[in-house]
């Protein structure tokens, strides 16, 4: 005599457990940086329809927590003003377009030896770095080659807006003169307040603990 909901029990049991073992390859995939989000995501992508917090259960019983930083949520606030240069961007990193806001900043890595400066331009729309460049110097040059690596990707609209802290290359006249050349509009937040390039610093935390410091 047959017993169909045993069938549909087995095959219930079948499919968690290859849903299980989806979950555990994409997370090490990731290199253990994915939360079950990104991996329902992924998941979603390769025609693996189930639900998200099916994924957040599957992922605790395997006792697989992603190694990232907390996400940072920009809040609007007063533009401000810097020497003739405005902040455009009041802490709304957001776009409609691609192309159209772009964040930058620089920072260093410690290699095996010394370290190198990695300056990043990113995308507000699609939060993608469309632009970067690394060497063992800070000067205007490595931002600049950002911005065009970034320009290369043919994305950049006309008076997109790119913003930037004080730092002295991002305030110079050589990079104003360079922005102005290339039809984009140089923003700049305030002194002291990480808050005001967030997105850019919010990246930087987040590949230093997702990889280097790992």
């Amino acid at each position: 005599m047959a017993y169909p909901f045993r069938s549909e029990k087995c095959r219930g049991t079948q499919r968690r457990t290859l849903l299980a073992a989806l979950v555990a390859e994409i997370f090490a995939d990731s290199h253990e940086t994915y939360g079950y989000r990104r991996v329902h995501a992924a998941l979603l992508r390769r025609g693996e329809h189930c639900s998200a917090e099916l994924v957040r259960a599957l992922m605790r019983e395997q006792g697989l927590t992603p190694a990232r930083a907390r996400a940072f949520r920009p809040a609007t606030t007063v533009q401000g003003d810097y020497r003739g240069m405005p902040d455009l961007v009041g802490r709304d990193v957001t776009a409609e377009r691609p192309g159209t806001e772009l964040v930058g900043d620089v920072t260093y890595i410690r290699p095996w030896e010394g370290f190198l400066y990695l300056a990043t331009v990113i995308d507000c729309h699609s939060k993608a770095v469309l632009g970067w460049a690394m060497t063992d110097y800070y000067r205007t040059d490595l931002i600049k080659d950002a911005i065009r690596m970034a320009a290369d990707t043919g994305l950049l609209q006309p008076g997109t807006v790119f913003h930037a802290d004080r730092g002295s290359n991002y305030i110079s006249d050589e990079f104003g003169r360079f922005l102005t050349a290339r039809q984009i509009r140089r923003s700049v937040g305030r002194t002291g307040v990480c808050y005001d390039d967030a997105m850019a610093e919010s990246f930087f935390s987040a590949l230093k603990n997702e990889w280097l410091h790992r």
